[in-house]
């Protein structure tokens, strides 16, 4: 077996998006097997759907950096960081936090303590029962657009508390001076 053949036809599988696996018998090389996991549909979509709402996507993968970097290009993510075990998942989510607040999409063991360490967790519904316990919230089924779907319904509802705090305290500023007025002792006639 040609090792550095192995090695050039194993960095050619990461840059297309899949991971290179050597195997070996009895300490020897004997072959190059190479594992994809799809990307799921929509993905690429709800990428672009996550930014047009003003939000960086980022993609935190267990993957080798190469290989990580080829799926993420395909799915248009600019910051992609690879090789990671969970704990390091974890490690990324918090150094993301210190630009803002961070929301992590995650369906897997390895996804957890991440989701779990993240300001907001979103379990793909498909995914593993300890994903789903790790998260605040569950997406239903295995479409990536319910991130989407979800980060939309959480700034409506924030809109719609700050626009009601908003009209209790103009409300509250207008009427109290009326209540004030009306809450004066009457005096009696006599």
């Amino acid at each position: 077996i040609d090792i550095s053949a192995l090695r050039t036809e194993a960095e050619a599988e990461a840059r297309e998006g899949r991971t290179p696996v050597y195997l070996a018998r009895s300490g020897t090389l004997v072959a190059l097997m190479a594992i994809a996991d799809p990307v799921k549909p929509g993905a690429a979509e709800t990428v672009k759907a996550i930014r047009a709402l003003g939000a960086d996507v980022a993609m935190i993968s267990g993957d080798t950096q190469t290989t990580a970097e080829a799926v993420a290009r395909g799915l248009g993510i600019g910051t992609v960081i690879a090789g990671v075990l969970p704990e390091g998942k974890v490690e990324a989510v918090a150094a993301l936090k210190t630009t803002g607040a961070v929301a992590f999409v995650g369906d897997g063991i390895n996804d957890a303590p991440a989701l779990a360490a993240a300001d907001v967790g979103l379990a793909i519904g498909s995914g593993t029962d300890v994903a789903i316990e790790a998260a605040e919230v569950v997406l239903m089924g295995a479409d990536p657009e319910g991130a989407v779907r979800a980060l939309r319904i959480s700034r409506a509802v924030m809109r719609n508390i700050r626009e009601n705090l908003f009209w209790a305290f103009a409300y509250n500023v207008a009427l109290i001076p009326v209540a004030r007025r009306s809450s004066r002792p009457v005096r009696a006639l006599q």
